[in-house]
């Protein structure tokens, strides 16, 4: 069994644990399988929208799919969701990003 369908498996059994759809949507993300990764992060930030990593990897995949516009909001919503947490390393690193586009 690949680690995509084991982390598959994990999120099918773990539905309201937002680490193992965050777990998924990395893999997804890794092998560029945008969309998927996408949804997998939307998953994760519906069980908990301060999952603040979740923000900037989906806008990396976003950006990978080629809609820059919807990473931008993915990004701003993002820091703010970092700032509330104080999360200050991933809110710099959307700025960066975000600065980047």
């Amino acid at each position: 069994m690949s680690r995509l369908e084991q982390l598959r498996r994990l999120a099918e059994m773990m539905p309201s644990d937002p680490l193992a759809h965050y777990g998924l949507a990395l893999e997804h993300l890794g092998a560029q399988s945008w969309d998927d990764a996408i949804a997998s992060f939307d998953r994760t930030l519906a069980l908990d929208a301060g999952y603040s990593a979740a923000y900037y990897h989906k806008a990396r995949a976003q950006l990978g799919a080629g809609r820059g516009e919807e990473a931008r909001t993915t990004l701003t919503a993002g820091m703010e969701a970092a700032r509330a947490k104080g999360d200050w390393k991933t809110q710099n690193e959307m700025q960066e990003l975000l600065d980047s586009l």
